[in-house]
Formats: structure tokens, C-alpha cells, sequence
């Protein structure tokens, strides 16, 4: 198991065609992958959550082209794809009284690795946790 701090933007969009199309383009135009995506979507807005796979500045790029958002720090769980490890992370976080706010993730069939996407309401301590549990090692140990 590998546990990285990294930075998810949370968009705030309009709920109607190419909207998500010209998010992408962004991160397209300047050669930024895009590492985990997830939505939600009420009426006539949307909140997409993006995670990028390197430490751009895409704050600016999303201020520059006219979108609100908010920047924070989750973790990039990547693993072995076998049944049980979500058990293990979530039964690892709940010992330690840390609270999942926002979790997504996904592979593909043929996969030897997954990867999960964690927002925590303490995510140094959190970090600490799986790096822990990534170790072999009890929490706080």
C-alpha cells in the first residue's frame, strides 16, 4: 500500500452540457492528469471533486478560467486490488476516531492495483494511520 497527501479541488459548476468538457480542456491544455473524479448534481448546478496527479498550480488555472473552488488535502490510497482492503482502511481510520467525509475510487478488472481517494476530517493524522497500517504497524506505534 502506498499513502500520499494530495490536493482535490472541489468545482462548483452549472448543470448543463459541455460544462464538463471545458473542465477537462484545462487540464488537458496544460498536460495535467487527472488522478480521481467524482460528481454531484442538484437542479441547475454541480460539484464535480478532481484530483490531479501532479502539484500544478490548479487553483490559478480554474480562477483564470471563471470557476469557483475550493482547494483541500485528502489522501491517495494505492493498492493491491484484493478483496478486504477497504475493510482494513476503514476499520484502521475508525480506531484512530478519524471521520471519512468523501471517499471514491476505482479500478478495472485486470488490475493488479486500485486507488481510493480519501477526504478526512484530520488528514495528517489520518496519513500517520495508514502509513502505519501500510507498515505493518499498529496506529500510533
Amino acid at each position: 500500500m502506498r499513502v500520499e497527501k494530495v490536493k482535490q479541488f472541489s468545482v462548483f459548476m452549472p448543470n448543463k452540457p459541455g460544462a464538463l468538457s471545458r473542465l477537462a480542456s484545462l487540464f488537458r491544455d496544460k498536460n495535467i492528469d487527472i488522478l480521481g473524479i467524482a460528481s454531484e448534481v442538484s437542479n441547475e448546478s454541480g460539484l464535480i471533486r478532481i484530483t490531479l496527479a501532479n502539484d500544478a498550480d490548479a487553483s490559478a488555472i480554474l480562477s483564470k478560467a471563471g470557476f469557483a473552488s475550493v482547494e483541500t488535502s485528502i489522501l491517495s490510497v494505492e493498492l493491491d486490488d484484493q478483496a478486504g482492503h477497504l475493510l482494513e482502511i476503514a476499520d484502521a481510520l475508525a480506531a484512530g476516531k478519524i471521520n471519512i467525509t468523501t471517499m471514491y475510487g476505482t479500478s478495472s478488472p485486470d488490475a493488479k492495483t486500485a486507488r481510493i481517494l480519501i477526504a478526512v476530517e484530520n488528514t495528517d493524522r489520518a496519513l500517520t494511520i495508514l502509513e502505519d497500517l501500510a507498515l505493518g504497524r499498529k496506529a500510533g506505534n
